[in-house]
């Protein structure tokens, strides 16, 4: 197969998606790989590396143009929407549940689109998000750090306190991989945590392996409003796979909150969590509601993409090592979990997140992929994934 790797061009992103070490894995395998000029730059990986590896390097138009299948990191932009043609796989981060245009795009040009936030183990954890999930939720303690100090038009405080003065309180909702990372590295710096899930089970757990002033509360609109209003920081981090984040913090809540204080909406990039956040980027990373200063970047760990790409191409590698190998269909087929990533294919919306956020409704049955059912709407193909 021909694996095009371009360099990514979305605001302030300096991740790769692979690599030299796992551009050799790919060309020792008998794959052709082309790499966008430039493209391991950000993340310290000069193109001499990739040649060595066995890349050819090109040009970005060159990268989609001349591939089978295409590794990304982020979704592709408008910019890059004409460089997409039938039949490639596409396999990045896509999030097409908040991006109704790209996800027009996909199926119009009939791209096999595979997300890694869509990878989906039989336990219901997701093997290729959990990376940067990771990443994201420990820098969303070390930017609402940031933005608390009086330069960055913060209350001015300090997230641990000192002796005799009181810490930073600080809410985090949803207690999922990037909640729990958030909360150790809040509570690691002697802040004040309130972590707030609707699973019981999983609030237990965290209360017992957690160390320091720690609350955890069960997930309903009073409890979440109550810890807002005297916070003096918020992280969203909720997560449905594939689907839009449910908005949990109104902009009500936001307005009871004291003026500098920092709100970090991880769940930005599925659409968020909180009423009040939009996407911003990395050159202009926040904003004020009712003086309250909001982060909402969508790709926090570009901005830390030495660890990041190695993390995140630990855990894509392989399978797309799989793809390239044995190709689309054979991959799936092995790989039930890939299966699940899968969110378009000929023209088709394969994943029921995906659906649902657009409104679409269940119709008879017109085809069948991976065990799935594919239904018609309007001409185009929709599957529900069963039992998700």
């Amino acid at each position: 197969m021909i694996v095009g790797i371009p360099r990514e061009i979305k605001d302030h992103e300096f991740r790769v998606a692979a690599t030299p070490g796992g551009v050799e894995l790919l060309t020792s395998s008998g794959n052709t790989v082309l790499v966008g000029t430039g493209a391991g730059e950000g993340s310290g990986f000069a193109d001499e590396g990739y040649a060595r590896a066995g890349a050819r390097l090109v040009s970005n138009e060159e990268a989609y143009g001349g591939a089978d299948m295409v590794l990304k990191v982020k979704e592709p932009l408008p910019s890059e929407y004409g460089l997409l043609k039938e039949g490639l796989i596409l396999f990045t981060y896509l999030h097409l549940a908040a991006d109704h245009e790209l996800t027009k795009v996909l199926l119009e040009k009939k791209v096999t689109g595979i997300g890694y936030e869509t990878v989906e183990m039989p336990d219901r954890s997701l093997p290729l998000l959990i990376p940067m999930s990771e990443v994201a939720g420990r820098m969303s303690i070390q930017v609402a750090a940031h933005f608390l100090e009086h330069t960055y038009d913060g209350r001015g405080k300090l997230m641990g306190g000192v002796p005799g003065v009181r810490p930073a309180d600080v809410t985090i909702i949803g207690a999922g991989t990037v909640g729990t990372n958030a909360a150790q590295i809040a509570l690691g710096m002697g802040a004040h945590v309130v972590l707030i899930d609707r699973d019981m089970p999983r609030l237990r757990h965290l209360s017992e392996v957690l160390h320091g002033s720690l609350t955890t509360l069960s997930s309903n609109p009073r409890n979440i409003a109550d810890a807002v209003s005297v916070s003096d920081a918020v992280i969203g981090s909720v997560l449905i796979p594939g689907a839009k984040a449910p908005r949990l913090v109104t902009r009500e809540m936001i307005s009871s909150m004291k003026p500098g204080s920092v709100v970090i909406d991880v769940a930005v990039d599925q659409g968020g969590c909180i009423e009040t956040s939009h996407v911003t980027s990395h050159s202009n990373p926040t904003y004020q509601v009712d003086g309250v200063v909001h982060y909402a970047v969508p790709n926090m760990p570009g901005a830390v993409p030495r660890t990041s790409t190695y993390a995140l191409s630990n855990a894509t590698l392989p399978y797309a090592v799989q793809l390239a190998n044995l190709g689309f269909k054979q991959a799936i087929a092995k790989t039930p979990e890939l299966a699940k990533g899968v969110n378009t294919y000929q023209g088709n919306v394969t994943h029921i997140g995906v659906a649902d956020a657009f409104g679409l409704e269940d119709q008879p049955p017109t085809n069948l992929l991976c065990s799935n059912r594919f239904v018609a709407l309007g001409g185009i193909g929709l599957q529900r994934s069963g039992g998700s």
